[in-house]
């Protein structure tokens, strides 16, 4: 699909005294560079509605290291994630200043998008067919892969077969939980994966298990206490959650992505963030089905 945004022609005005003043009063001077044009888009669709309202409200998690942390200084959330989401909203013509964060967390991803209380959700947000029932997804923009958070003296467990019978600590309403119950563990569930922490340090699980990404933003920001263990043992491609079947919205985003791919601001992005602890990957090909 073609991108509907269509660029404004505008050339840049220049008062007769700015002339004087540029050119010494003998009109020769050299225009002043136009403002770069601000988008325009098909009247009706939710890009035109977002830039006319010249502001944003985007579901982001809190409480992921590397993708989505709030920062106390500033009251925001900083991340990977965060990033991405701030690319979308520039090729809508909103500053960064204008968007409303509003903390999403697995379990309320689905409502707050058909509830409208977010435009969309850049939130560690692993595409599904279950998922894919209620919401729209553009991407995916990340492969991520479930793994293994354990203790740092912790050399028992290795893969997730030494998880079978054991207690593990996952989000409510997230993948990996559902995947934990499919290969046999005993599945303890909180509200954030922060919130594991402690009932893996008390022992009341003996892991936690979630992407590979978050994890590994775990144990860096705990430095020294855990560590991630054995290969990732799914695939979690990470996904921009929008409202059903707001197909424009969709492949307008994907556009967006796409062209962050090329000029380097998804690269930028990453290395700003999670490339801190994490090596950079070719970002995987967008859905255009």
């Amino acid at each position: 699909m073609k991108r509907m945004r269509i660029a404004l022609v505008a050339a840049a005005a220049v008062s007769a005294l700015a002339l004087a003043g540029c050119a010494g009063g003998d009109g020769g001077g050299a225009e002043e560079p136009s403002a770069e044009p601000a988008p325009t888009f098909e009247a009706g669709t939710t890009m035109a509605t977002l830039a006319e309202a010249g502001e944003v409200t985007i579901g982001t998690k809190f409480d992921q290291p590397l993708f989505g942390l709030l920062d106390p200084n500033t009251n925001s959330p900083v991340g990977f994630d965060v990033e991405i989401a701030k690319i979308i909203a520039s090729e809508l013509g909103i500053d960064e200043e204008n968007i409303e964060w509003v903390e999403t967390v697995s379990a309320n991803r689905e409502p707050f998008i058909q509830n409208g209380e977010v435009d969309f959700v850049v939130a560690t947000y692993t595409i599904n067919d279950k998922r894919k029932e209620v919401v729209s997804f553009a991407g995916p923009y990340y492969m991520a892969g479930q793994s293994i958070l354990v203790l740092a003296d912790n050399d028992d467990i290795k893969s997730e077969e030494d998880l079978v019978g054991q207690p593990v600590c996952s989000v409510t309403g997230s993948t990996p939980a559902a995947k934990l119950t499919e290969i046999g563990a005993v599945p303890f569930l909180t509200d954030t994966y922060s919130n594991c922490l402690e009932p893996l340090r008390s022992g009341q699980v003996v892991a936690v298990s979630t992407d590979n990404v978050i994890l590994a933003g775990l144990a860096a920001q705990n430095e020294g206490e855990f560590k991630v263990v054995g290969e990732p043992f799914t695939e979690e491609p990470y996904g921009i959650g929008l409202a059903l079947e707001d197909t424009e919205f969709r492949d307008w985003i994907n556009d967006v992505l796409e062209e962050a791919y090329e000029d380097g601001r998804y690269e930028e992005a990453w290395n700003s963030t999670a490339g801190a602890v994490l090596p950079y990957v070719e970002p995987p090909a967008v859905d255009r089905y």
